[in-house]
């Protein structure tokens, strides 16, 4: 992997404007939270093979191809996929001179932890259907995909490199996949150990690299 600090940021994030979305958009927004919140209301209480679109639209009063327009497959619904956007603007607002895996812990556990905070109901039933239900774990780690590219967009603006740069490349993918790694870990532990202490302990071994599972021989 590359050195972190030939990864390090001489350039500065380009200031953005307001990116407040407008009220049509505010609307899907709501629409997709409402049929997210529906899933998981009936996922809790009858089980996620027994939840039909059909359900999920009457639990959330909209039409069956509501639904499906925004969440073309099930599993979709299941994705985290609000936290993108959130993580971009997150990782641009840090300062320009930060290395670049001490923004990532700052933005990716402060973003955990919010979200245990705002919503752990969801974050609880998110990772035991990533765990238990082999499609959704599988959409999971194809949407990485989308998340990794993202990734690889900030780094490239960050330190000047390309974005398909190999090094680049294996930052971002390597790191993502860990973070996975760690929540199939806390979910196979049942969900008892604490998620943010797990992603920083993730971060620090993926910071020591192949030198730090050496240690663990000894």
């Amino acid at each position: 992997m590359a050195d972190n600090d030939a990864m390090a940021a001489p350039h500065t994030p380009p200031v953005t404007s307001d990116t407040r979305p407008g009220l049509r958009e505010r609307k899907k927004i709501k629409t997709r939270l409402e049929i997210r919140r529906a899933t998981f209301r009936l996922v809790s209480a009858q089980g996620w093979e027994a939840t039909t679109v059909d359900q999920i639209a009457e639990e959330a009063e909209v039409s069956p191809s509501t639904v499906i327009r925004y969440f073309p497959v099930k599993e979709d619904i299941v994705l985290p996929d609000e936290y993108d956007p959130v993580m971009e603007g997150a990782l641009r607002q840090r300062p320009a001179d930060e290395p670049l895996l001490e923004s990532v812990r700052a933005v990716v556990t402060e973003a955990m932890r919010r979200s245990l905070d705002e919503e752990p109901d969801e974050v609880l039933l998110r990772t035991r259907l990533m765990l238990e239900v082999p499609a959704v774990r599988a959409r999971i780690v194809e949407s990485v995909g989308v998340t990794s590219r993202m990734l690889c967009r900030v780094i490239a603006e960050r330190t000047g490199r390309d974005a398909g740069e190999l090094e680049v490349r294996i930052f971002a993918t390597g790191l993502l996949a860990a973070v996975l790694e760690t929540t199939l870990y806390w979910a196979e532990r049942g969900q008892r150990d604490d998620l943010v202490g797990l992603i920083d302990r993730m971060l620090r071994t993926f910071e020591g690299g192949l030198t730090r599972i050496d240690r663990l021989d000894g």
